[in-house]
């Protein structure tokens, strides 16, 4: 058991974070518009669906792990379409940015985040697959084992999304209306492919 525990928790959860997806090309998009709260907004929803799905594979909710990944069949495409929605918003966004975001914006960036991310219910064989590698997931595991690998893998991912938000927000001050414009439409466009690549998926 020695390779389970905070700290293999910790590199798992920053890794699984840091490859760049909906979620990330979301937060560098809403960092630059709104601010570097909104952005590690955005990653804290993510973080805390993650925690949500790990902890089932962690304590082997194998029943609940069975029936969220049955439901991938419309919880997919309904991430989809929220994704394609917030992606034509990102498209037809002004160029101006907002310095100061009402506390409903702020409660959006993080709800919609985690929606996002537990419409993916495949995260969960995601982290099985992991724990099992790493000694986790069996019936010799504790429950303190399991209650530490998952804290790790929640603030390996909060680290990452604190790394990427404050390295773009460092750049938000030099960057111009025209700039910020085409980070709006570069964003959407990536958001909306990624919806389009979702439900092609999901009807193929």
């Amino acid at each position: 058991m020695e390779s389970v525990g905070f700290w293999p928790g910790l590199i798992l959860g920053f890794s699984i974070a840091a490859p760049v997806g909906p979620i990330g090309v979301l937060c560098i998009r809403r960092t630059l518009a709104h601010g570097q709260l909104a952005g590690l907004l955005t990653g804290l929803g993510a973080a805390t669906a993650d925690a949500f799905y790990g902890s089932i594979a962690a304590f082997g909710l194998t029943a609940l792990a069975s029936i969220l990944v049955g439901q991938g069949v419309w919880l997919r495409p309904a991430g989809a379409v929220l994704l394609g929605i917030l992606g034509w918003r990102a498209w037809t966004s002004h160029t101006q940015t907002d310095a100061s975001p009402a506390v409903s914006s702020l409660a959006s960036a993080y709800l919609t985040s985690v929606g996002l991310t537990l419409t993916n219910p495949l995260t969960i064989l995601s982290f099985a697959g992991a724990y099992a590698g790493l000694g986790l997931g069996t019936r010799a595991a504790s429950p303190f084992l399991a209650v530490s690998m998952v804290a790790g893998v929640f603030l390996g991912s909060v680290s990452w999304w604190v790394t990427l938000t404050t390295l773009v927000g460092s750049l938000r001050r030099r960057l111009g209306p025209t700039f910020t414009l085409w980070v709006n439409r570069f964003s959407g466009a990536l958001l909306l492919a990624f919806a389009v690549a979702i439900l092609l998926r999901e009807w193929a």
